[in-house]
């Protein structure tokens, strides 16, 4: 984690991993496909997200091979340890990094991928801690635009379409919320 608590890139990766395997067991190859594929597609190819291997997350005992299946040295079915289980939770937890971040968009992502393995009450909060991210978000754009320098045609309306943006996402966030189930 960097000193603000929020992810780094390879932890994002373990994230990924370690939801996947929440949701269900899979082949090392397909976990390790599925996410090179996340990846990037959200945040595109990047080196600093070839870091983490599924091995290491092994030898840290995160997750393990299943003894349910055919066995196969090169491609063993993996699982989620309790270890595994814990760590997801504590990563779901994690603030988002100030916006503007390169790998935000990853971040969220996987966030909102796996919000569904949190308690219901935990989901809301979180929702509610995305929607005050992008709050501080539009408050850093608003000043922005108030800026004398901020006087460019092209630019003001590009703020504009940031802010539309922005609060299209807190309405969504905010309806998100309500729907959560015994919140």
């Amino acid at each position: 984690m960097f000193r603000d608590n929020s992810l780094v890139p390879a932890e994002a990766l373990r994230l990924a991993a370690l939801g996947m395997l929440a949701e269900a067991p899979r082949r090392y190859g397909e976990l390790s496909g599925e996410i090179r594929h996340f990846a990037s597609r959200i945040a595109g190819p990047s080196i600093e997200l070839m870091g983490t291997s599924v091995e290491l997350l092994r030898y840290e005992r995160l997750i393990e091979a299943s003894s349910e299946g055919p066995e196969s040295d090169d491609n063993p079915m993996l699982r989620l340890t309790l270890d595994g289980r814990e760590l997801l939770q504590n990563l779901l937890r994690v603030p988002l990094k100030a916006p503007g971040s390169q790998f935000n968009r990853l971040f969220l992502a996987l966030k909102l991928r796996f919000l569904h393995l949190l308690p219901a009450a935990e989901r809301a909060r979180q929702l509610d801690l995305i929607a005050d991210w992008y709050r501080s978000e539009r408050a850093r754009l608003e000043e922005l635009r108030g800026h004398p320098s901020a006087n460019a045609p092209l630019f003001q309306t590009w703020l504009d379409q940031e802010t539309a943006q922005i609060d299209a996402r807190l309405q969504w966030l905010v309806e998100a919320a309500r729907a959560v189930p015994g919140t």
